[in-house]
């Protein structure tokens, strides 16, 4: 009886190495600890699935429409921006394990955590005619049993990096991109399916990026910024955690236990991640205490001999997407934005501010590069803060220069130079990849300045300039298509008439002029509202 007993315990641990180093094809022992969340990820065991993407041109009569009186080659850029995308496209490669046809990064031909995260920013928008968000459904698939998400995943499904190497995962900024798509589209069958992959990632992060007093570790291509100078000089700067305390990597998980918690709270799963506001408290006072520099007003990655870095960074804003910091701080960091002795370069907002001994007036990546993701977060999080004015005012600027750039190359890049409108050092060409933020979101969110959360039924619209303008076949929810058009006005502070053809009912506030603003209900069907 004992051996039999003894056999039933010892077989399915047994089966279970065996599978998981048959899948992970590991050329070592198995060590995984199983995290049970991870029994709740259906796509690891989902089949793949083959959707072929319709062509271009019909491509034009389902994604959104905008309208700029006066401005074709804004509109052109549009386009040309979702040509591109259209274009990269792939199928699942057979045996990779993946599940979904996916939007390619237009890097190496691999997926990366990073990259597809900033992508579905613009990508959700054209969800109508492609089901661009289950580009990370291949990362869910892949998941390890322990939790694990490899950052970048080669076509056939196998992992660069193992796990426990410093430059094996993250940014962690899947729950946003997959919440920002929810507030969208309110589907919530998939914040039911992704809840519990994003937290098993979450508590593996937790339990193996973290040094004994809770805060985060992380490297150069950990955090997506590879050649940013912030590593002591022993230290290899792309490869090696520094035995530092990473700001970025901080200022991440904060921002994503909220977001989880969010979700916990739509899905009625928040009892089981209660533990992640312990998380937020630790963090958000370790941050405030230990990260902050009140002489300079800005926060820093910390030593191990306890001092702080003394670069600054586009990472430091993640803290515009927290409570970490007090108003004051908060005041502080934003100023800083103003400063042309540091961000307020010509094209804003360099990664590295402009006083640093290696910021390059030509980008070189990290080092003063300006980068479509991460200033889409410092926008993002100013508008969230109640810094309208500076968010719309960066949004334009980056705009602007995306937008020179493409009158006189005719396509987009990686990243651009901070001092004139030019492609950054070596930047790759026809980039949709994240390069797809300026033409498309920063576009309809910004400067058409449409925002939408349809889990709480509203629209805001900001409307900036004087020249009619609009949006044909805006997605709102499931099942919404709106149309909404403002005619021409003589000045910014005349009050707007709109026109908004909607076949779902919601709340509108149209924002215009010196803090001028209105509420209004839409119903369905066409109608011209006076404000």
């Amino acid at each position: 009886m004992k051996k039999i007993l003894l056999l039933l315990l010892w077989l399915p641990a047994t089966v279970f190495a065996q599978e998981t180093t048959t899948k992970y094809n590991l050329p070592y022992k198995n060590t995984y600890v199983k995290e049970p969340l991870v029994t709740e990820n259906e796509y690891r065991l989902a089949k793949p699935v083959r959707l072929e993407p319709k062509s271009f041109a019909e491509a034009r009569t389902i994604l959104p429409s905008p309208v700029w009186e006066g401005h074709p080659k804004e509109i052109e850029m549009y386009w040309k921006a979702w040509e591109i995308a259209v274009g990269n496209i792939r199928q699942v490669q057979e045996g990779s394990g993946f599940v979904s046809p996916y939007l390619d990064v237009a890097y190496n031909g691999n997926i990366f955590m990073w990259d597809l995260s900033f992508m579905m920013m613009f990508a959700r928008y054209g969800y109508r005619y492609f089901p661009f968000q289950h580009s990370l459904d291949n990362f869910y698939a892949r998941q390890h049993p322990d939790g694990f998400i490899c950052r970048e995943i080669k076509a056939d499904g196998a992992d660069c990096f193992e796990r426990y190497d410093p430059v094996s995962t993250g940014p962690n900024l899947l729950p946003w991109a997959e919440m920002t798509y929810y507030k969208q589209y309110g589907d919530i069958d998939r914040l039911h399916k992704v809840f519990p992959v994003l937290c098993a990632y979450y508590k593996w992060l937790k339990l193996n990026r973290t040094w004994p007093d809770g805060t985060y570790w992380s490297s150069g291509w950990g955090t997506g910024m590879d050649n940013m100078p912030r590593v002591p000089a022993k230290y290899n700067p792309i490869y090696s955690h520094g035995h530092m305390v990473w700001l970025d990597a901080c200022l991440q998980q904060l921002f994503t236990a909220h977001i989880l918690l969010e979700m916990g709270f739509y899905t009625e799963r928040w009892q089981e991640i209660e533990e992640f506001e312990d998380e937020i408290k630790l963090l958000s006072n370790y941050i405030r205490e230990h990260l902050w520099d009140d002489q300079t007003g800005f926060l820093y990655d910390r030593y191990a001999d306890g001092s702080l870095c003394t670069t600054k960074g586009i990472g430091a804003y993640w803290a515009l997407l927290t409570d970490a910091l007090d108003s004051t701080q908060l005041n502080k960091m934003v100023r800083e934005l103003e400063n042309p002795a540091t961000f307020n370069r010509p094209h804003r907002i360099p990664s590295l501010s402009a006083d640093h001994p290696k910021y390059n007036a030509r980008g070189r990546y990290w080092q003063g590069g300006v980068w479509p993701g991460t200033n889409y977060m410092v926008i993002t999080g100013l508008a969230a803060k109640g810094y309208a004015e500076q968010a719309g005012e960066i949004a334009a600027n980056h705009y602007r220069q995306v937008l020179e750039v493409y009158k006189n190359t005719g396509t987009f890049w990686e990243y651009y130079a901070p001092e004139a409108a030019e492609p950054g050092f070596l930047a790759r060409k026809d980039f949709v990849g994240w390069t797809g933020l300026p033409p498309i979101a920063v576009f309809i969110e910004y400067i058409l300045g449409f925002r939408s959360d349809y889990a709480g039924n509203t629209i805001t619209w900001n409307i900036t300039h004087r020249e009619a303008h609009g949006i044909e076949r805006y997605p709102f929810g499931p099942e919404g298509l709106i149309t909404m058009h403002v005619n021409k006005r003589n000045s910014t502070d005349d009050k707007p008439s709109v026109t908004v053809d909607s076949n779902v009912p919601f709340e509108l506030t149209v924002q215009w002029g010196k803090g001028k603003s209105k509420t209004i209900k839409i119903e369905s069907g066409n109608r011209i509202y006076s404000l």
